[in-house]
């Protein structure tokens, strides 16, 4: 099972070295244009990852509502099952 750390670390540095050399090639200033004329000069890399840090968040808002709704649904399952356990040792008929 050691190899598999080896190839994760090599896999790790290849990736690490092409964004590398992505931004190093995407380093000239891009322009956006807002309303009212407002304009911001940035360099494309910053851009490109401001966008991802936004999109990353979006998408870890639209799951907090499932996932808030299984921690309820567990936690009531939890309770019941400590309830039937320290019951009687009766089990409940299936709703």
């Amino acid at each position: 099972m050691n190899y598999l750390r080896y190839f994760h670390t090599l896999l790790s540095l290849a990736l690490f070295f092409a964004v590398l050399g992505f931004a190093a090639k995407n380093a000239e200033p891009v322009t956006l244009h807002y309303y009212l004329g407002l304009a911001w000069n940035a360099p494309l890399v910053l851009v490109l990852l401001i966008s991802f840090g936004i999109g990353a968040a979006c998408g870890i808002v639209a799951c907090l509502g499932l996932v808030v709704r299984q921690r309820r649904a567990l936690s009531a399952l939890r309770h019941e099952l400590s309830t039937l356990n320290t019951g009687n040792g009766t089990i409940p008929a299936p709703r």
